[in-house]
């Protein structure tokens, strides 16, 4: 017998149905594709759960979005960047750069704090965890945790 919690089998539920489970249910072992898909689909939904694999590979397009999104800025300011005695300025394009940057984060807060309260709800635990993001480690920590069963008292089916 193992000693690791049993991972919720979606399969029982949902015997009827094929391929992708319903929205308000965690979709356990979802591709990028669909994990994304769901992700501005549930753009506000802070009730139910979400998957480890929903949660990191929405986490990973991010993080790549963003780094392209700081390399751009990067780019657009070197490009007219003028170097005086107290240091470089950057060109005008950098502004635009920023502002791009800032937009995008601006757009995905509310649906990322939505995704990490739902992936707290499938471990278990009260979405308010999710204002623990100001110490970081605490916050990775839970979201590495595996689904837990219990977690299903968080799930609000619709017809």
């Amino acid at each position: 017998m193992s000693s690791y919690p049993q991972q919720p089998q979606q399969t029982e539920q949902y015997a009827a149905q094929t391929g992708e489970p319903p929205l308000w249910a965690p979709y356990y072992g979802a591709p990028i594709g669909a994990a994304v898909k769901r992700f501005f689909k549930k753009y506000a939904t802070f009730s139910g759960r979400a998957s480890r694999s929903e949660y990191w590979w929405v986490a990973l397009v991010l993080g790549v979005v963003g780094i392209v999104l700081q390399i751009l800025a990067g780019v657009l300011g070197a490009a007219g960047a003028t170097t005086t005695s107290s240091g470089t300025v950057p060109g005008p394009g950098f502004v635009i750069g920023v502002i791009i940057y800032v937009v995008f984060y601006l757009a995905i807060l509310i649906p990322s704090l939505s995704l990490l309260v739902r992936r707290l709800h499938d471990g278990n635990f009260s979405g308010w965890l999710a204002l623990l993001v100001v110490v970081p480690i605490v916050v990775f920590v839970l979201s590495l945790l595996p689904s837990n069963p219990a977690g299903q008292r968080f799930d609000q089916p619709t017809a």
